[in-house]
């Protein structure tokens, strides 16, 4: 797998937005049939998504354990590709509602991180002389934006459906349409969510919103 898939590595979030093709031109859904007959075949896809998939699941559960839910993700797809809608040329969102729901059963356990990074990084000294402080290393394995610890802390409080919809949009780089069918949801079903999920973040955080996304993500990708 390529390095730079941890949360520190956030600037870099996104970075597979828009693929789909590869250097052959063939689109997700070609590949994925062509391994219907050629199983190897199927690598192509694990090459285009696996570092975004990893980089998505560390930030909501760590890296220790995004390594086995990235690994997870590809096994279930490549179990599932028979199944995978061939109209849908970008499997970018298939892909993360199966890490998504791969995530749902550590509920507990992201909770549980979220809490424990609020604590440390507002009780963290504010210079462990080195130079950067503690609070703000801590900060950036939940955010590369500068999150803190309020934000982790109204992650936690969030109900679940509303943080997968919040997260898969401003940390999976997923626009409306394909969040819906990440999450397998309608579209205004998304829309409803994550108004909910950024207006208490934005209550939390006294107006502040560090998950914001560009606002063209309204409209799905093209190409």
């Amino acid at each position: 797998m390529a390095t730079d898939t941890g949360p520190d590595s956030g600037a870099g979030a996104g970075a597979g937005a828009g693929a789909g093709a590869g250097a052959d031109g063939d689109s997700d859904a070609s590949v994925i049939e062509r391994s219907w007959a050629e199983p190897d075949v199927f690598a192509e896809l694990f090459h285009r998504y696996a570092d975004d998939i990893h980089r998505y699941a560390a930030r909501r559960l760590g890296t220790e354990a995004a390594d086995d839910l990235m690994a997870e993700t590809f096994v279930v797809a490549f179990q599932r590709r028979r199944r995978y809608d061939l109209s849908k040329p970008h499997a970018r969102p298939w892909l993360y509602g199966i890490v998504t729901r791969l995530i749902g059963g550590h509920r507990r356990a992201e909770a549980r991180r979220l809490r424990a990074l609020s604590r440390v990084v507002s009780t963290a000294p504010a210079d462990e002389g080195d130079g950067e402080p503690l609070a703000e290393r801590v900060a950036a394995r939940i955010s590369a934006e500068g999150t803190r610890g309020t934000l982790s802390a109204a992650l936690a409080k969030l109900p679940a459906r509303h943080r997968d919809v919040l997260l898969v949009i401003a940390w999976g780089d997923l626009d409306y349409a394909e969040a819906a069918e990440a999450l397998g949801i309608p579209v205004g079903t998304v829309r409803s969510r994550l108004h909910r999920a950024r207006k208490k973040l934005r209550e939390a955080l006294g107006g502040s919103d560090p998950t914001a996304f560009r606002e063209e993500q309204e409209e799905p990708r093209r190409g």
